[in-house]
């Protein structure tokens, strides 16, 4: 075997950099080195894998066709390094989690995860859906738990467990006022406080909702969602959140669940992992542990 780990890792930081001298500069070596390395590879191939445009490189066809195989490989060789660097001190896991999963989901499920396995090592990314799904094709995690439909190539999607979306409003919301039924017009009129886009909650939100309101005005866009509920409670408008996140203000009355004419709103979250990755058992374990949490009479789904 001719071509190298070491090529193809740098075959991967000038994909992701667009230049020898970036990437020599991610895996640690000169640019000349990093450079000779990728012609070698190029001449082992007997391809060319970039275009070169401007000052920067651009993946060709061929190169986005070895991109995948490459990623494959060096997660593969990063599987053994773990599984064999410390066996003693247990496996380091990345996941990946979208926002509303990772701030009030992820911490207890991690916790209860480490009582049953005491070795065990969890590194924890929170992002929106769409870069979660981009962590888990790009090998930046080992999994992904997400909130919202996965439409990436690559990755397999798996129903992990439901989630219930509320509307909700401060007290003194003028949809609030006495005496009056709460409409579907009311509530095209409103003003809504929703997720950026490539969050899974907006997307979530706008599926569940635009077949009853036909259309969904934002008045703020938030990056997550304890920003929403909390100008939610200042009043800045209505919103539509998991009940999960909003609980604890209806508990203070902070917040109040709109008695609307929709329909019971629910969503699914999602486990999704790389086609190419190869399986470890302690990856197994926790994606196991995963789907029994959802099953749990607690999690209130």
């Amino acid at each position: 075997m001719k071509i190298t780990l070491r090529q193809l890792q740098i075959f991967l930081a000038v994909a992701q950099s667009g230049s020898t001298t970036a990437a020599a500069s991610m895996v640690a070596l000169s640019q000349s080195a990093a450079s000779a390395a990728l012609n070698e590879l190029e001449h082992l191939l007997a391809v060319q894998l970039f275009d070169r445009v401007g000052k920067r490189l651009v993946l060709n066809d061929s190169g986005r066709q070895l991109l995948p195989q490459a990623r494959h490989m060096l997660d593969a060789a990063q599987t053994i390094e773990r599984q064999f660097a410390d066996p003693s001190a247990g496996s380091e896991l990345h996941i990946g989690a979208s926002t509303t999963i990772g701030s009030y989901l992820l911490p207890a499920m991690i916790a209860a995860y480490r009582k049953d396995h005491a070795g065990a090592r969890v590194r924890a990314l929170v992002a929106n859906t769409a870069d979660i799904v981009d962590a888990v094709v790009n090998f930046e995690v080992d999994a992904g738990l997400i909130e919202g439909p996965c439409h990436a190539d690559d990755v397999e999607v798996e129903p992990w467990m439901t989630d219930e979306l509320i509307v909700v409003a401060a007290p003194r919301h003028p949809i609030l006022r006495p005496a009056r039924k709460i409409s579907l017009k009311m509530l095209r009129e409103a003003d809504w406080l929703l997720r950026e886009a490539g969050s899974g909650t907006r997307e979530a939100v706008e599926h569940a909702l635009i077949p009853y309101l036909h259309y969904l005005p934002s008045s703020f866009e938030f990056g997550n969602s304890e920003a929403i509920k909390r100008a939610t409670a200042e009043g800045l408008g209505i919103s539509c959140l998991s009940r999960s996140v909003v609980q604890d203000m209806i508990e203070s009355r902070k917040l109040v669940e709109l008695a609307t004419p929709l329909p019971t709103l629910r969503r699914h979250f999602y486990m999704v992992v790389s086609r190419h990755r190869a399986p470890s058992p302690s990856l197994g374990k926790l994606l196991d542990f995963c789907r029994q949490w959802a099953h749990r009479p607690s999690s209130a789904h």
